[in-house]
């Protein structure tokens, strides 16, 4: 197993007892995820993305990953929140944070259209002057604001650089099957189509073809992480909450929060996990943040993080647990050398590891932090690859559902987001929108 649950730093907060009373809660809940009965229901198709997909796109997907690999220098991801986070927070956590400086026979990969800032616009122009080109763009409407302005300015560069047919062996479209302006589009200009799935949501999504083509351009082998997403679709689809850690961990979240703890803070000790920690807190915020309920999401990377908001953490309010990702077995590690005039006085660490180090600094801080009266939950992963990193996401899908259920919400809509698009669309002018936009204007006043 992959990754497993180590609850021993909550059980002065909770008893097995009160665990126990989720009981029947838990049976009914993953009934209805077993069977389709409960709400959101149109959108349980991550639970068997693992292997229940399209074998030919699947292979459409390796072989366009090579031509981009083989023809371009940089490959530009357009999409935002599932759209682009999935991808980005696998290929760090497998490869690195600086992947673009350290790559190997890959293309570098930036991610554009999350946000709509025009100097970070201008500096990946400036990063594409020069090299090659290759662009896909993910989006199921194809009308999503800030992805869809991102495509706009590269497609015109693409077209201005290869011409209208060049640019279309370059151009890569991720969206509806049926609906939506880029199938159009992507029919009638020749780019090559894959489908984001109907029965997912984005959050759920980096195992289709939204997550999986940017995933496999990096050079990450996509069979292992499905066949570790398999393995824990396998090993959590018990009802059992001694067998089920996904489960356990879903009603441990729910109990701390009934005795006020709302605010869940996701650790982990190697930057690499920063992306991860993004994905996550989209997961959970999204999917559970709603009709007024939820536990918020927040994350940090220690030992860093320890210098800002350890304190915080230490003494401050007692309104939040952690959740501690431990990687257990790290390939890359290195000896701290010996000063012989030992001018730090950190001589009693020479010879040690830093992964050691590092493991200890985990440690220390669990037990300092529980000492304090936070609750701390310890994931345990077996080791950075592709194949366990599978296996987490599914875990922490599972978790979510299990979690957004025994809340009572629908964890797998999110009504709330329109809600600011309505109005950036309105005050931008958009026609159709006038009423809302002269109501906001005064408010603006």
């Amino acid at each position: 197993m992959s990754v497993k649950l180590n609850d021993n730093y909550v059980k002065q907060f909770i008893t097995d007892e009160e665990i126990g009373e989720y009981r029947d809660r838990v049976i009914d809940a993953d009934r209805k995820l077993r069977t389709g009965t409960g709400e959101g229901s149109d959108f349980l198709g991550w639970m068997t993305a693992s292997c229940n997909y399209d074998r030919d796109e699947y292979d459409r997907i390796k072989k366009a990953a090579e031509k981009i690999r083989s023809s371009c220098d940089v490959f530009v991801v357009i999409g935002i929140g599932g759209s682009y986070l999935g991808a980005r927070a696998v290929i760090e956590f497998l490869k690195s944070p600086r992947y673009n400086q350290i790559k190997d026979g890959s293309p570098e990969i930036y991610f554009s259209g999350c946000d709509m800032s025009a100097s970070a616009m201008n500096e990946l122009l400036s990063l594409c002057k020069g090299k090659d080109v290759c662009v896909n763009v993910i989006s199921k409407s194809g009308v999503t604001t800030e992805p869809s302005v991102a495509f706009r300015v590269f497609r015109e560069l693409l077209e201005k650089k290869y011409g209208r047919e060049g640019a279309a062996e370059r151009i890569f479209v991720t969206t509806d099957r049926a609906r939506g302006i880029l199938k159009p589009l992507a029919d009638r200009e020749g780019y090559e189509r894959f489908v984001v799935p109907d029965n997912m949501g984005g959050r759920y999504s980096v195992l289709s073809a939204v997550g999986l083509l940017p995933i496999a351009v990096a050079g990450i082998d996509i069979d292992e992480l499905m066949s570790g997403a398999d393995d824990a679709r396998k090993a959590l689809s018990l009802n059992d909450l001694g067998k089920n850690d996904s489960y356990r961990y879903a009603v441990i979240r729910n109990i701390l929060l009934s005795k006020g703890k709302n605010v869940e803070i996701l650790v982990g000790y190697e930057p690499y996990l920063q992306m991860f920690n993004e994905w996550w807190k989209q997961l959970f915020g999204e999917s559970e943040g709603k009709d007024n309920k939820g536990i918020y999401p927040s994350s940090v990377i220690f030992s860093t993080d320890l210098h800002s908001l350890g304190q915080y953490i230490q003494d401050g309010q007692r309104l939040m647990f952690e959740t501690v990702i431990n990687i257990e077995h790290e390939d890359d590690d290195i000896i701290i050398p010996d000063d012989p005039e030992n001018c730090d006085g950190l001589n009693f660490l020479s010879g040690k590891s830093l992964c050691e180090v590092n493991r200890t600094a985990m440690r220390a801080t669990v037990l300092a932090h529980v000492d304090g009266g936070v609750p701390n939950i310890v994931i345990d992963v077996a080791d950075r690859s592709a194949r366990s990193v599978g296996y987490l996401i599914y875990f922490f899908w599972m978790t979510c559902a299990m979690s957004g259920y025994l809340l009572g919400v629908n964890p797998f809509n999110q009504p709330g987001v329109e809600a600011y698009k309505k109005n950036m669309l309105a005050l931008l002018g958009k026609p159709g929108y006038e009423e809302l936009a002269a109501s906001l204007s005064e408010k603006l006043k």
